[in-house]
């Protein structure tokens, strides 16, 4: 402990006479280590850290997929079935937590998520509640189903976290619910949906009723002992047993299970892991790099070691002495380390939260903060074997005689040339993923969308079913509140839809038109199904490119008694050609919707398409108009819409007159922030974009280390061989000959790196793939490109020390010898 204590007070000596070196040296680990915690902060709570779920490795998602080979959920009916015949599990749960419902606070109206599920849905996870309750057998069917359990979140956050809030009755939707249990704080499912409240399940009636209707996901528990295998063959089993009972609507669907774990990580786990190999290639460049300053300082302190092994200290002495320095080193890197990565948790928060369903649980928790200094003292004690080692198995004689000659041999030069490459290929390979992503980025951001988002603003419209029982909502709300903000000061269109597009999910409908043959029995024919308002396409900027817009006074429901005409609908181009590919044209074509000839829905135009899914092209798709839905069916069909509007200028100019106008027409309905469309397409790549961003600032962090290193060892270079250029200088050689010689040394170690870069790049191009395509055609360019400014800003830094080499005056040169 005397010895332990006494090369710590020397080591901290030691960094008093150099505080420049130990400032890179702790600067250089500090950013490894900072990127490397943050990132595995995601990783641990992404992937590693339990669900808050009792028995998680039961817990599966049934995947279904159609006949055609698309994923379908189930249909209510089929369900209820497929519940009553599983032999395999404890519990099988159907849920939706798609939007949200307006509940009445002390403060006003306000937006809260919305999970509904069956009364079964609280068993599968075998999770308690904190107060009070939840469900009983039953308690999901019509008038019993009027109750409500809060997560804790939203107890704490409008309920002030009251003792007393089981039995409160709260206001959802316009209709009196009673709370009757709160769930323990961790507790959440979806894991991505905070501030939620949980419902027994109320579908749309019709969805409810009909088999067809496929809207249902589900999650169950397997029996204690059962396997996957055995689960996925009794799933196959009661699939294929409704398949034979109902062969129009269940025929031909297969599935298979997925666990939790797999369904919360999804897509995430190949990007996270290729984040972990970048902060590994970043820590190595770190390590490499504080070898080569540790390195390049034993050299000044060759004389001071020979001089304590003279004295008696042992190899082992002096070996424990150089990395104690290397491990304080790694103290004050891990403090900065974990500054950094709260730094860096804290800008990627809204990256996190929306792109990962467990993106609001990271945190740098216990096992993060060892993790982090583990990292640091790995990386300080690896950088600094090369130079510990060498230096305490030197000739203390030879060293006190030879005045430092050592560190010119041809195994330094070669150590430090090779730390040289090294650098450089790690940099080139995190440059040019960091590259890809952003040129992909830029692509998908330029995608042509079938609108223009600059002047168009979004603001998702929820009203409370409760408050407009026996009410026409088009009429009530939907209409007047449309044509008001059309008037607003500049304002050029504003309209309605049900679903906004670029959303990436959808309501669809097998379609087949009157008078085509069959199709086949395996071949997806699907429409995606949309509600609009008159004023939706111009305010979209969406053209007509054949037939007629949809017009209330034509296509609008008959409400006289008479009954309801044959409604009529607008489809796409990409409907065109999908349904029309041999020729023959969908305007004035009639959907084999129903049996009277008479009723069947009328395609009466066809619009330039719009893209769903940003990353997909446009599907084909059918515009409904609101007014042509029947009266009876309207609130089920539209509690939600989406108002969109296009302005003259910046659109936000118009947010206080559209909260106005809201608050007017109806104040028991919330207003949500509205969205500019720009921002709907940013939130769809939110993934990619956080990708960017972080391999943007690994890489640039590793160019910026590796210019830095390369830099110090240059001018190691040029100080070790201060007597060499003398005597070059002396016997005649130019100061441009000394500097093109210096360069050219250092521009061949870059090039080699640069070559060596791109082989890596290449060889990890699987990996890479799960981040960012890599196409050689496509790509080569940008990659040539940046491997030849990487050479340039290493040419660059290396320029400096090779000019003070060529300004050394060969007299003093020898004569500092």
């Amino acid at each position: 402990m005397s010895q332990m204590m006494q090369d710590i007070r020397y080591a901290l000596r030691q960094m008093r006479k150099s505080p420049g070196f130990a400032l890179i040296a702790v600067l250089t680990l500090g950013l490894g280590v900072g990127a490397a915690t943050a990132v595995f902060s995601v990783i641990d709570a992404v992937m590693i850290r339990p669900l808050p779920f009792a028995q998680q490795d039961r817990l599966v998602f049934t995947h279904v997929k159609a006949g055609a080979g698309y994923q379908q959920p189930w249909s209510y009916k089929s369900y209820v079935d497929a519940r009553a015949q599983l032999k395999t599990f404890d519990a099988l749960a159907g849920y939706s937590a798609f939007g949200s419902v307006n509940m009445e606070a002390a403060s006003g109206p306000v937006s809260v998520h919305a999970v509904k599920g069956t009364d079964n849905f609280f068993d599968v996870f075998g999770v308690k509640p904190m107060l009070g309750r939840t469900y009983v057998p039953g308690e999901d069917m019509p008038g019993r189903d009027a109750v409500a359990v809060l997560s804790n979140e939203l107890w704490r956050t409008q309920f002030g976290g009251r003792a007393d809030v089981v039995g409160t009755v709260v206001r959802l939707d316009g209709a009196p619910y009673t709370v009757i249990g709160v769930m323990p704080e961790g507790f959440r499912f979806p894991l991505s949906v905070r501030n939620a409240v949980y419902t027994p399940l109320h579908g749309n009636a019709m969805w409810m009723k009909s088999r067809g209707s496929h809207w249902l996901p589900t999650v169950g528990k397997l029996k204690e002992g059962v396997s996957k295998a055995q689960g996925e063959a009794d799933l196959t089993r009661v699939l294929t047993d409704l398949g034979r009972a109902y062969p129009d609507t269940d025929g031909g669907r297969v599935g298979d299970l997925v666990s939790l774990n797999t369904m919360v990580s999804g897509e995430a786990t190949k990007p996270l892991q290729t984040l972990m190999l970048a902060v590994l290639a970043l820590l190595a460049i770190a390590c490499v790099n504080v070898a080569g300053l540790l390195l390049a300082r034993a050299v000044k302190r060759e004389r001071e070691i020979a001089m304590r092994a003279a004295v008696g200290a042992s190899r082992g002495r002096l070996l424990r002495q150089m990395v104690t320095e290397s491990l304080l080193l790694a103290g004050l890197s891990s403090v900065l380390g974990v500054g950094l990565a709260y730094g860096l948790l804290a800008a990627m928060r809204t990256y996190l939260v929306t792109a990962l369903a467990r993106g609001a649980d990271v945190t740098v928790n216990g096992f993060v903060l060892v993790a982090a200094v583990v990292f640091a003292a790995s990386t300080a004690v690896l950088a600094s074997l090369v130079p510990a080692v060498r230096l305490s198995g030197l000739d203390p004689i030879r060293m006190l005689k030879g005045g430092g000659a050592a560190a010119n041999g041809r195994g330094q030069h070669r150590l430090r040339a090779s730390f040289i490459a090294a650098q450089v290929m790690l940099s080139l390979t995190l440059l040019i993923v960091a590259g890809l992503l952003l040129k992909s980025l830029s692509r998908a951001r330029g995608t042509d969308l079938g609108f223009d988002g600059a002047h168009i603003l979004a603001l998702e419209i929820d009203l409370s079913p409760g408050s407009y029982v026996g009410k026409d909502p088009v009429a009530t709300f939907f209409t007047p509140f449309e044509e008001r903000v059309q008037h607003l000061h500049g304002v050029v269109g504003a309209g309605l839809i049900n679903i906004l597009p670029l959303q990436a999910w959808g309501s669809n409908s097998d379609v087949h038109i009157t008078g085509q043959p069959p199709y086949p029995a395996n071949q997806e024919m699907l429409a995606e199904v949309r509600v609009v308002s008159r004023g939706y396409f111009d305010a979209m900027g969406i053209q007509m490119r054949a037939g007629r817009m949809l017009s209330a006074g034509l296509d609008g429901a008959v409400l006289d008694g008479a009954g309801q005409k044959s409604t009529h609908v607008v489809v796409n181009d990409a409907f065109q050609r999908k349904f029309f590919p041999h020729g023959g044209e969908a305007v004035g074509a009639h959907i084999d919707d129903s049996d009277k000839a008479e009723e069947k829905t009328g395609i009466v135009g066809m619009t330039t398409s719009v893209r769903q899914n940003l990353l997909d092209r446009p599907m084909a798709e059918m515009d409904y108009l609101m007014d042509s839905i029947q009266v009876k069916d309207r609130l089920g069909m539209m509690p939600s819409m989406t108002l969109v509007v296009r302005t003259e200028g910046d659109p936000r100019t118009v947010i206080p007159e559209l909260r106005s106008v809201l608050h007017d027409v109806d104040p028991t309905v919330p207003f949500r922030e509205p969205e500019l469309m720009t921002d709907v397409v940013a939130d769809q790549l939110v993934m990619e974009r956080m990708e960017s961003w972080l391999f943007g600032v690994f890489a640039a962090i590793a160019v910026a280390l590796s210019l830095v290193g390369l830099y110090g060892l240059v001018s190691h270079e040029v100080e070790i061989g201060t007597r060499d250029i003398g005597v070059r200088m002396a016997l005649g050689a130019t100061r441009g000959l000394v500097m093109r010689m210096v360069l050219g040394r250092v521009l061949l170690l870059i090039g080699m790196g640069a070559v060596l870069g791109l082989g890596l790049t290449f060889a990890l191009k699987k990996a890479i793939g799960s981040v960012v395509e890599m196409q050689a055609g496509r790509d080569t360019g940008v990659m040539f490109g940046l491997a030849l400014g990487l050479v340039a800003m290493g040419a660059f830094a290396a320029f400096f020390p090779a000019k003070r080499a060529a300004s050394i005056e060969p007299m003093e040169a020898l004569r500092s010898e």
